[in-house]
């Protein structure tokens, strides 16, 4: 990616970021998927992040 579109990734990370516990459960799953792709050493990092940040987003466990 150019330095533009990195600059502009991480605004649009940080926004999401921003507004992560206003978003419905199935959007948090798929950016966070999205995200995670390939990164499995940084999936406890991001979680543990995001639910420092917005503790509302610990949902309970689906039922299966």
């Amino acid at each position: 990616m150019s330095d533009g579109i990195d600059h502009l990734a991480g605004l649009l990370g940080r926004a999401a970021m921003d507004v992560w516990g206003d978003m419905p459960r199935d959007i948090q799953e798929a950016l966070f998927e999205t995200a995670m792709k390939g990164r499995a050493t940084e999936r406890e990092e991001l979680a543990r992040l995001l639910h420092e940040r917005h503790p509302r987003t610990l949902h309970p466990t689906r039922p299966g």
